[in-house]
Formats: structure tokens, sequence, C-alpha cells
């Protein structure tokens, strides 16, 4: 070891002015490096269309108090066969056909859908 030095990397963040902008800053300890990460603040993300539309059927199932046995029965009128593993499955992934949500949709009695409700 002699003759050897040992180099530490920091990494120094200057922040006073945009403190507001910054949510949290996490030092992470390796070895002997230091790395600082800050993340900024900034809008919260919007859930994805796939959430957007399976929470948008659960809450329209609920509200209308049909279970999935039920929508499974409407649907095989409406000319789709599902069964209730099968529905939760599709509602709880998300990722469902958009003959499923119009099926759906109808089988509820829905008529019309503004698309910022969903």
């Amino acid at each position: 070891m002699l003759g050897q030095s040992l180099r530490f990397r920091s990494v120094v963040i200057i922040y006073a002015d945009y403190f507001p902008l910054f949510k949290m800053k996490n030092a992470i300890y390796d070895n002997f490096q230091t790395k600082t990460e800050v993340f900024m603040a900034g809008k919260a993300k919007q859930p994805s269309w796939e959430d957007r539309a399976s929470r948008y059927l659960k809450a329209e199932l609920k509200r209308a108090d049909v279970t999935y046995e039920e929508l499974a029965e409407r649907l095989k009128k409406h000319g789709q066969s599902e069964t209730k593993a099968s529905i939760a499955a599709k509602l709880g992934r998300g990722t469902f056909s958009a003959v499923f949500f119009l099926t759906t949709l109808s089988a509820l009695g829905l008529e019309n859908v503004p698309l910022g409700d969903v």
C-alpha cells in the first residue's frame, strides 16, 4: 500500500436556491465512492390507459351492483363467452380488447361514456 493513494469521488449538489424543486435526497455509500441522487419534484404520473379502463369498469360494476358471475351471464347474452375467473383476470391485469370493454358497457346498460370519466 505504500505509494498508493485512495481516491474519493464525491458529487456536491448545491440547491439552496432551488430547494422547493427537490423532493428528496439519498446518499449512497459504496466502498470509496459516494453518489448523491436528487429527485426533482414534478407532476404525478397519470395512470396508464389500461389502469384507467380497468378501474372504470370495476367502478361501473360496483355502481350497478353486478358481480363477475352476473357479468359473465350477461356477456353470454351478448355473444361473449367469459367466466368469472377470466373476467377477474382481465380486469386485474388491465388488458382486454375493445370488444370486451364495449360489450361490458352494453351489458351494464351504459350508452354514453365521457372519455374524461375513464
